[in-house]
């Protein structure tokens, strides 16, 4: 008598094409959570640098009686990621995905750099110089509010990025 355990050569191409199906659908699924994720994650440190200004802005004015900002809202916010050397070259952030970068542009003026993990580059225009005609204030224009500035901007084209 013949011993037929196992499977036929179609129920393994059956399972095999079952599969490939479920992955062809799962992969761009999970490509668009990891992207809204990470766009999420980025928003919190924007946020967190806004919040950052204004706690300090308001400090200045009780100690120093004028509103102030600082020269770079990194030193007041601890953000995973951010070097003082890294910085936007060729369309990238040199220390690469999930870096952030502040570029001093002009007198007053900066810049903060994002790279995502699909290597996007993300910016937000910032200003610290003195944008106020107010008596006692001093302060620039918060991350991403500078008038015809980026305001999380895409920088870089992702057809010309190789991944």
């Amino acid at each position: 008598m013949k011993n037929n355990k196992g499977f036929t050569l179609i129920e393994l191409i059956m399972v095999t094409i079952i599969l490939g199906i479920l992955a062809a659908v799962a992969v761009p699924r999970y490509m668009g959570t990891v992207n809204q994720a990470e766009a999420a994650a980025e928003k919190a440190v924007v946020d967190a640098l806004r919040a950052a200004v204004e706690n300090y802005s308001t400090q200045e004015f009780l100690e120093e009686g004028r509103y102030d900002y600082p020269d770079n809202p990194f030193t007041l916010v601890d953000v995973d990621g951010y070097s003082t050397t890294n910085s936007y070259t060729g369309g990238l952030l040199v220390d690469g995905d999930g870096s952030w970068a502040y570029t001093v542009t002009s007198t007053g003026k900066a810049t903060i750099y994002h790279q995502r993990r699909d290597n996007t580059v993300w910016s937000w225009d910032y200003s610290f110089a003195d944008d106020s005609n107010k008596d006692s204030d001093d302060s620039g224009t918060n991350i991403g509010e500078v008038a015809n500035g980026n305001n999380q901007t895409q920088q870089n084209d992702q057809s010309d990025l190789a991944n």
